[in-house]
């Protein structure tokens, strides 16, 4: 049995406008990009979409149209999305 995945677009939901763009800019340094807080809006969000393939590509995710689906655990670590992860 395959353990369910977690969906980003759903994650992101969970978030909220208002608080999106501060969740993104904390995945991207914990995901090590230097001058996340500092980057604009355009870029944080392609720079988050370069992240999602690399973990795709790192066997911790998988694309499914305009959603990348996490596998458990690929947020471990993540303390901002904790709050987000609760019952999902």
């Amino acid at each position: 049995m395959t353990p369910p995945s977690l969906s980003w677009r759903a994650l992101e939901t969970r978030v909220g406008l208002d608080a999106l763009p501060s969740f993104h800019r904390a995945f991207l340094a914990w995901r090590g990009v230097e001058g996340a807080g500092e980057m604009p809006l355009r870029r944080v969000g392609q720079r988050v979409e370069a992240e999602l393939n690399r973990l795709v590509q790192g066997g911790q995710a998988r694309r499914q149209g305009e959603d990348w689906l996490l596998s458990p655990g690929a947020l471990d670590g993540f303390g901002a999305a904790r709050p987000y992860l609760e019952g999902l």
